[in-house]
């Protein structure tokens, strides 16, 4: 048989992956942060730091907000399209 020390044992342990936190995670604490003090969750005197808190994470938010990517809209059917001659037609 086979001696196994500890160190041995500790190196086969599976390592847990370490936790992550998104832009998704924040948005969702910005809420949090909403509904509670509509609830009156926070004294007068905690509003202030909240607040602050809040504010921070919001300008993070926005500054890692991704750019929003022009999108062409394709004209409706019912629409004429304009790189097309109009039509002309003979009447009174």
């Amino acid at each position: 048989m086979t001696d196994t020390t500890a160190t041995e044992v500790a190196n086969e342990t599976p390592v847990a992956a370490a936790p992550s936190l998104g832009l998704n995670d924040l948005v969702a604490v910005i809420q949090i942060i909403d509904v509670v003090s509509k609830r009156g969750a926070f004294e007068g005197s905690e509003l202030e730091s909240v607040g602050a808190v809040r504010t921070r994470i919001s300008a993070f938010l926005d500054a890692h907000k991704k750019p929003a990517e022009p999108t062409e809209e394709a004209p409706a059917e019912d629409e004429p399209v304009h790189n097309e001659p109009p039509v002309e037609t003979q009447g009174s």
